[in-house]
């Protein structure tokens, strides 16, 4: 089969190897937006396809058999796109999405509903920002008179908050390590999406440690279409479609 595979999370590059390695056609999309992306496996192009027009054309003229999307929980446009194309060609497409994060005993979280949301929450939580929402979207945040510690894989956008340190990192982390961020620079409380996974989930176990109040952003809505949670499931999924068949 010749397969599409969205983004480059963690999970796309392990479908990606899995599948390349059974000897299966796989091309990995992606956006382009991180200066030093992880590469999977497989053939691999980078950047837009032109709406979701541009996508259901390319999936025709590349005779792509099953479409997983595979992006990031908070690429929403992408999803939107693919679910379009995919209807429109008749291609199957699968959602492969790692679970939220859920609360624990001993965390203080307030669920935001988008960037702009959260920055309100913040002058009533603390005056010292850990904040690991990526480089998109720090506009919300600019005109907060608070500190912010920015942590993001690629030098963010402006505008800023006045007063801040850029980080730049990539994950995984550590416990102790995230732990010792956050005392020496006096971290009051913690801004992140709601993202999953275990490469960068250290940052809540550390918070919760200190008492630290998290601010944590619900993931956009998308589109209904089949979804499973772990690459197995994928696999599995994929074993039993071809184009032209049910989704």
């Amino acid at each position: 089969m010749t397969l599409l595979i969205l983004g480059g999370t963690g999970e796309a590059r392990e479908l990606a190897k899995e599948l390349v390695a059974r000897g299966e056609h796989v091309v990995s999309s992606l956006a382009g937006r991180v200066a030093r992306p992880k590469l999977p496996e497989g053939e691999v192009r980078v950047g837009g396809f032109g709406g979701p027009e541009g996508l259901a054309r390319w999936l025709t003229e590349s005779d792509v058999d099953a479409v997983i999307d595979a992006t990031h929980p908070f690429a929403e446009r992408i999803g939107s796109n693919a679910a379009i194309a995919a209807r429109e060609t008749g291609t199957p497409l699968l959602r492969l999405a790692r679970p939220g994060w859920t609360e624990r005993p001993g965390d203080t979280w307030h669920w935001a509903d988008d960037l702009d949301h959260a920055a309100r929450l913040l002058p009533s939580l603390g005056d010292r920002v850990f904040l690991t929402s990526g480089r998109q979207g720090l506009t919300a945040f600019a005109g907060l008179d608070l500190w912010f510690l920015i942590r993001c894989v690629d030098p963010p956008e402006v505008p800023l908050p006045r007063r801040h340190e850029i980080l730049l990192d990539r994950g995984p982390y550590t416990v102790e390590k995230e732990r010792a961020l956050m005392r020496r620079h006096g971290i009051e409380v913690l801004v992140t999406k709601d993202s999953g996974g275990e490469m960068t989930a250290a940052k809540l176990t550390a918070a919760r440690g200190l008492g630290v109040p998290v601010v944590v952003v619900r993931r956009p809505s998308r589109p209904e279409t089949a979804s499973v949670t772990t690459v197995q499931d994928a696999l599995t999924w994929l074993s039993g479609t071809a184009k032209g068949s049910p989704a």
